[in-house]
């Protein structure tokens, strides 16, 4: 195997691990699933929102039943709220949307019935220090938040990098779903002041990490860059009052 197949193959397994892990078992266990889930398509998608693009993660599985292309998942815009469907997991950004210094980046996201395309939690959050997005090099970090009580933060550099444990961790600052099919609404901010990176879910910040620990060799370039917001595969959701401010 040449060193250019032996990148491919760690990234793949990488980027796999990434959503096993984001992947929660039945329950509220915190336990990394064996496998990838299959991710069916969305029918009829691509973006529909003037401006923006996305990604797929890279390393997506192509089994048979998975989704493995942006046009497996739906992006579209009704009046200034995102709606999102994933078959895979995506990241959707606009180039235009760039932020430096000291900033935050918060939205408001709204899974309408909990895990609707899934048996178990998939997560979704913000998305900052977009660099190089769209290709193989793409570097960014993401604070996401799951319908059970719990978060994670993570990265891609460009392959995947956790970020204070590799496992979701539990606060009462992150809202839970009455049960299956009901409703959960989180409140996701992403900042960045001074030395420290840091995320808040409804207010109450839950982690924060100097810059050393997400910029660096296999991790970000920086943490100015393009914002965004992702969601995780078989997930379905809004995103209302999207934006940064310094």
């Amino acid at each position: 195997m040449n060193l250019a197949s032996r990148s491919v193959v760690a990234a793949a397994i990488a980027v796999s691990a990434t959503l096993a892990l984001e992947a929660q078992p039945r329950g509220s266990q915190m336990q990394p699933q064996a496998a990838q889930d299959v991710a069916p398509p969305i029918a009829n998608g691509g973006i529909f929102a003037p401006g923006w693009q996305g990604t797929i993660d890279p390393g997506q599985m192509s089994a048979p039943g998975t989704a493995s292309k942006l046009e497996d998942a739906k992006l579209t815009l009704q009046g200034s709220t995102f709606m999102v469907e994933t078959g895979p997991a995506v990241t959707y950004w606009n180039p235009a949307n760039k932020a430096s210094g000291d900033y935050t980046v918060k939205a408001t996201f709204n899974e309408p019935k909990f895990q609707n395309r899934n048996d178990h939690p998939h997560p979704y959050g913000i998305v900052i220090a977009g660099s190089d997005m769209g290709t193989a090099e793409n570097t960014f970090l993401y604070c996401e938040a799951y319908g059970t009580g719990t978060f994670i933060v993570r990265g891609f550099g460009p392959t995947a990098f956790a970020v204070g444990g590799r496992r979701p961790t539990p606060s009462p600052a992150v809202n839970k779903a009455a049960g299956i099919g009901q409703p959960v609404t989180q409140e996701i901010a992403m900042s960045v002041k001074g030395d420290q990176v840091s995320c808040s879910i409804n207010g109450t910040q839950v982690a924060s990490y100097a810059k050393s620990e997400v910029v660096g060799a296999g991790k970000l370039k920086s943490t100015d860059g393009i914002y965004g917001f992702r969601f995780a595969h078989n997930t379905e959701g809004s995103v209302a009052g999207f934006g940064m401010s310094k």
